[in-house]
């Protein structure tokens, strides 16, 4: 699935609202380790140390992961590595393409924590969390209440979009784009987010609204200096899915890891829930209610 649908899928994320293609931060590839030796129980043949939690993860990726630790995928490894009884390492990388190549299937960590389900990259776990993409906008600007990109509302706002991101196909289909602003979806995550520029803009009256992915939305929405609306985008009648199931992913080959992490998803669902809430990341059941605690 390396056509259209691979890359609405490993965009959907927009890896704060831009894939990073500067790579100074990534490590030095390193040769594979060795294979570890077959006294070990049946799991630990399928980990590169089975004594540390290995993570694949972006240094610079708010509010997914950077490298002090900040993010909530940090914060998730953290507590998988506790329930685990293991350190907790990473091998750093920038979510460009490559990843997954140069990281989990090089064996230089094992698990990457979150990645669209339905990527045939990696073999997923059960998924942890469920979100969709999200409307951003001052509340009493006269857009409270939409619902969706095809109310007249929007024909004359100005919209801001990451350029190749699912709701793009939406926003064209509507006649939107006449008055969008696009950010950039290929940017350097050392020095630009378009998110937070988009973000900024709204603030500003630059724009009248945003579209993002929800967990993006939701955290810099919390950050945001005056209150914001967000409506996630659960009711689209057409296009592609707004709404996405997030999992662990994993090297195809390591079925007994992945059972690992499904048993530790479903045991810590109620505080992974916490975590992600936490950090403004709008949560869905799968009837698309939104989930508050």
């Amino acid at each position: 699935m390396m056509g259209r649908a691979s890359h609405v899928l490993l965009r959907l994320l927009a890896f704060v609202g831009g894939v990073a293609i500067g790579q100074s931060e990534a490590q030095t590839p390193q040769a594979a380790p060795a294979q570890i030796q077959s006294s070990q129980p049946q799991t630990s043949l399928e980990l590169v140390d089975p004594k540390t939690l290995r993570v694949c993860a972006d240094p610079r990726n708010m509010p997914f992961s950077t490298q002090a630790g900040d993010g909530f995928e940090n914060k998730l490894a953290e507590l998988f590595a506790h329930k685990l009884g293991k350190d907790l390492a990473y091998e750093w990388y920038p979510q460009a393409t490559g990843f997954v190549r140069m990281t989990l299937m090089q064996r230089r960590c094992d698990v990457v924590m979150g990645y669209p389900l339905g990527d045939d990259l990696v073999q997923p776990t059960n998924p942890y969390y469920r979100s969709a993409y999200a409307l951003v906008f001052k509340p009493g600007t006269g857009l409270d209440g939409i619902e969706t990109l095809e109310d007249p509302r929007l024909k004359d706002k100005r919209i801001g979009i990451v350029a190749g991101t699912p709701p793009s196909d939406n926003m064209a289909s509507a006649g939107l784009m006449a008055h969008a602003k696009p950010y950039p979806l290929v940017i350097d995550t050392r020095y630009d987010s378009s998110a937070q520029a988009m973000i900024h803009d709204l603030e500003s009256a630059e724009i009248d609204l945003g579209v993002l992915w929800g967990p993006i939305a939701g955290y810099y929405a919390k950050q945001a200096k005056s209150p914001l609306s967000l409506v996630l985008l659960t009711k689209e009648k057409s296009g592609p899915s707004m709404t996405y199931r997030i999992v662990m992913g994993v090297r195809r080959s390591d079925q007994d890891w992945k059972r690992e992490l499904n048993s530790l998803i479903a045991a810590n669902q109620k505080e992974i829930n916490q975590l992600l809430l936490s950090y403004g990341v709008p949560l869905l059941d799968e009837k698309d209610n939104q989930i508050k605690e």
